[in-house]
């Protein structure tokens, strides 16, 4: 009945929100340039989150606007490069120096092809002329300077590939098409270079591509690990430079065993799995992407103050300035970050980053075996994510409030974020999240737009016709549906409260009218929210200074009884405070009476064709009513009949009396509650013992037991009306015993 219920309510929204998780999952699978930007957006976003850690294994040595105004304009003279890299090898004794610079031409800036020309033409004649020219050839040959200083040392030149130009010498490739035996591998292809000139080519260990591969955006996100150039396949400058650092024999790929194997990935890149560089230590797996790419990792800002590599100062190295521990044994790459030589990046986590700084990242992975890389089996996590997602929020979205809707749709953003961050931080996995988001935020649009133009609607109707009976707190849950509401009659068990100012004749006429209204409705509104805001009961009327209210209809409750007692509980304080300030303003003390009584009942709309309510009627409701009476009678604030004691057994109770109310034949018995089990204290408990002891004496026609035992608490408490009470009352039976067939009943005959 319940599932067919909810099915009617709620079933062409659910079914709504099954679509638009199926839209997004196709969508997931299409994907489009928007989807991808979008991803791209939250891709750098995650980055960014990152914090950077400084790596001593790398250091950059930049040509910045310092050794530009020390050392000369750039580009510098190759002699002034031998320099450096004299220093860099010798002085310092780096393990593997790395050129974020070409030389694709040679050098004569020192003028010696000059005066080889005035040798050959004016000076001709010069006796002696070329003997001395050849004298100054070794010292003005910048590029053999150069050369002489890189061989057998650990040094990586790097190059510029291009569309057209071919320029240089290229460097020996990784491995050849002849290598790949048959298979076909996907890669970058550029068509011409830029390489270094032949002396210099010949005399450094390697050489690697430094260009940059941009996004649509013109972001730098990725990078080619390898190039196809020709037949050969040529790696970039971070994977040669690591290969020189780790001493590498080769770099060869390797392809997965069987073609049933293959991933989506691997398919795409003809079955290879992995570079593989085999060093004096093992061999170093580098993991690629689709076309021999991986992503970049970038760590921190960029530049000298980024946090994530350390920077020295080309010119403090040429004069040797820098302590030799922060250089020896470091991977050292040369780049520069000074404004106008055109080597800024615009990256994820900056938009002027130094082109240098993208190769130190991409050793750094390569260093620490760490990728970031989206697995061949991310299109399957997110579209699980997003059918999980999906299918959970169409269901709970249609059925929560507002407040709950929005809960549960930042609960769910957060989740989903909180999950990619994870799955990219500690697994290192790259995935896409912009479906699952948009798909989360379109859930949450849907149902709000639903709600308003549906629910509210049918909200007002609902409104319309029970608000003039009922409670107006309970409207809202009601609007839910209506269909469960009525407002014919029916029989129920409910739990029914009286609640009733003592001695308010005299305080009306202490009052003047205007002080008189403002008391009354002070004390009306504080019991009304009481009532109301606690514990969801129905406020049924206002009888003069008096208060009625239910619990468990129109909107049912289980607990409606443990609801009652404790907004009882909850008025009597709030009575305790309101009487702190009528009585520092004046007024007469305020103390109010409550009766609850737990039972069937007839509730529903009654009344005449003039006037009509919601309200409840029966034994049980009148019954309540005498036990409010009946507690100024026992001196106590609350008096609750034996059934509502039952169904609300996690409150603490002192049993009153066994009272039978005139025209009743039944008797029961009372209580008073005093407060939650949970929070009774020792000596409360105690004394609870102690009169439960003295009343079972009494019952028992035991007076004088029963008058010791009460006279004992009526000493320690001397301010409880009941003790007071009970006194007398054994008093009397002792003057006066009871019949023979008393049972300790008392009559209850009036209000």
């Amino acid at each position: 009945m319940k599932l067919s219920l909810a099915l009617r309510k709620h079933g062409a929204r659910s079914l709504l929100g099954i679509l638009l998780t199926l839209a997004a999952a196709v969508l997931c699978v299409a994907g489009n340039d928007t989807i991808a930007r979008f991803d791209s957006m939250l891709g750098d976003w995650r980055m960014r989150l990152d914090a950077p850690q400084l790596d001593r294994r790398i250091v950059i040595v930049d040509i910045d606007e310092r050794s530009l105004a020390k050392v000369g304009r750039f580009p510098w003279s190759r002699d002034i490069q031998a320099r450096l890299v004299r220093q860099l090898t010798g002085h310092y004794g780096v393990a593997a120096l790395g050129f974020d610079i070409s030389f694709p031409e040679a050098d004569t800036s020192s003028g010696y092809a000059v005066l080889q020309g005035l040798a050959r033409g004016e000076l001709a004649g010069v006796a002696g002329l070329p003997a001395q020219l050849e004298k100054l050839r070794p010292a003005m040959d910048y590029d053999g300077l150069f050369a002489e200083a890189m061989r057998g040392q650990p040094v990586v030149l790097g190059y510029s590939v291009s569309e057209q130009q071919r320029k240089g010498v290229l460097p020996k490739p990784a491995f050849t098409v002849a290598d790949l035996n048959g298979r076909s591998v996907t890669a970058y292809v550029a068509r011409g270079y830029e390489a270094n000139v032949a002396p210099l080519q010949a005399a450094a260990q390697g050489a690697g591509i430094f260009t940059a591969l941009t996004d649509a955006d013109g972001v730098v996100r990725s990078s080619t690990l390898l190039q196809r150039i020709g037949d050969g396949y040529y790696p970039s400058l971070s994977l040669a430079t690591v290969a020189v650092y780790l001493q590498a024999r080769a770099i060869a790929p390797r392809f997965t065993s069987t073609a049933d194997t293959l991933s989506a990935r691997e398919l795409a890149n003809g079955g290879l799995e992995h570079l593989m560089l085999f060093t004096p230590r093992g061999a170093l797996a580098i993991p690629v992407g689709e076309a021999l790419t991986t992503t970049v990792q970038y760590r921190g800002a960029g530049g000298p103050d980024g946090g994530a590599f350390r920077y020295v100062s080309a010119s403090d190295v040429l004069a040797g300035t820098v302590p030799v521990e922060l250089l020896k044994g470091a991977l050292v790459l040369v780049g520069t970050t000074a404004p106008g030589l055109n080597d800024i990046r615009a990256t994820p986590v900056n938009a002027e980053y130094p082109g240098v700084e993208v190769h130190a990242n991409l050793i750094k992975s390569m260093l620490d075996g760490r990728f970031k890389a989206r697995p061949d089996y991310a299109l399957a996590l997110e579209l699980a994510q997003i059918v999980l997602f999906g299918l959970l929020l169409a269901g709970a979205l249609v059925v929560l409030p507002p407040a709950g809707v929005m809960l549960a749709t930042v609960g769910a953003l957060a989740a989903a974020i909180a999950i990619n961050l994870y799955l990219y931080t500690v697994h290192d996995l790259v995935l896409g999240g912009a479906v699952l988001l948009l798909l989360i935020v379109a859930l949450f649009i849907v149902n709000l737009a639903w709600g308003y133009f549906f629910e509210v609607r049918k909200g007002r109707a609902l409104v319309a016709r029970f608000g003039e009976y009922v409670a107006p707190e309970l409207v809202a849950e009601m609007a839910d549906d209506p269909r469960r509401y009525t407002m014919e009659g029916e029989n129920r068990e409910l739990t029914v409260l009286f609640a009733d100012v003592r001695g308010f004749t005299a305080i009306s006429e202490q009052l003047a009218p205007a002080a008189l209204r403002e008391y009354i409705n002070e004390y009306l509104t504080a019991m009304s929210e009481d009532i109301r805001d606690s514990h969801g009961g129905t406020l049924d009327k206002y009888i003069g200074d008096a208060v009625m209210a239910f619990w468990g209809a129109p909107v049912a409750f289980a607990d409606h009884a443990s609801r009652a007692v404790a907004s009882a509980l909850l008025m009597q304080g709030g009575a305790a405070r309101l009487n702190q300030r009528f009585c520092a303003r004046g007024w007469p003390a305020l103390r109010i009476g409550i009766g609850l009584n737990t039972g069937p009942m007839h509730v529903g709309d009654m009344g005449s064709r003039i006037r009509r309510a919601y309200t409840v009627m029966g034994d049980s409701v009148n019954l309540a009513a005498r036990l409010e009476g009946a507690s100024k009678r026992y001196g106590v604030g609350i008096v609750v009949g034996a059934a509502t004691r039952l169904a609300a057994a996690e409150f603490l109770y002192r049993e009153l009396d066994r009272v039978r109310v005139q025209g009743k034949q039944e008797a029961v018995a009372i209580f008073e509650p005093r407060c939650l089990l949970a929070d009774a204290t020792a000596a409360e408990l105690a004394q609870l013992e102690r009169w439960h002891a003295a009343l079972a004496r009494l019952r028992a026609r035991d007076w004088p037991a029963a008058a010791a035992l009460i006279g004992q608490l009526q000493a320690d408490f001397p301010d409880d009306g009941l003790y007071r009470l009970y006194a007398a009352r054994v008093d009397a039976y002792r003057r006066a015993p009871p019949a023979p067939d008393w049972d300790g009943v008392t009559i209850l005959d009036g209000k």
